[in-house]
């Protein structure tokens, strides 16, 4: 009787190191990597712009107003910093709040950028969690950004069979 034996790499013609595997093209890994870049950028700036605001509003007590009227004086307000209790500016737009706003739908985006690029790349859990911090921790998306561009780059030329062929 012969002992039933496991298969070995070698002997299923495998080699011995691990095989680098993309869950797409290359078109659409360089794709997801263009899009993320672009909202890694503009997240980076909305935070900034955000930050910005926050030591406006909490640290002097003025938020940023565009168009309305002057509360004291009655005249035409044209854009700048007015105090919202009690409020400086009546009928204008807020544009603290704009920017709460908007970066809070940016920062949305941006993770479903991440999570394109998370997949496509096959990463492990951990490398989403810090692409995801990148929009809510001041200049790391910039930084983040740069090594993960470096990085799909660099996965991409070493591994030119790693990609889906359909």
């Amino acid at each position: 009787m012969i002992d039933p034996k496991p298969a070995t790499p070698a002997a299923a013609g495998k080699t011995s190191g691990k095989k680098r595997r993309f869950g797409g093209t290359e078109a659409q890994i360089r794709s997801a990597l263009k899009f993320y870049k672009v909202l890694a950028y503009l997240t980076g700036a909305m935070l900034l712009l955000l930050c910005a605001e926050l030591v406006a509003r909490y640290g002097f007590g003025q938020y940023l107003f565009a168009g309305g009227t002057d509360a004291l004086t009655g005249q035409p307000f044209g854009f700048g910093f007015a105090g919202a209790e009690p409020p400086g500016v009546l009928n204008g737009v807020n544009l603290s709040v704009t920017v709460l706003i908007v970066h809070g739908w940016m920062y949305v985006v941006y993770l479903m950028s991440n999570f394109r690029l998370w997949a496509l790349m096959r990463w492990p859990f951990l490398k989403l969690i810090l692409l995801a911090l990148g929009g809510v921790v001041p200049f790391l998306s910039f930084i983040v950004e740069k090594k993960v561009h470096a990085e799909v780059e660099a996965e991409l030329a070493a591994n030119p069979q790693a990609p889906q062929r359909y």
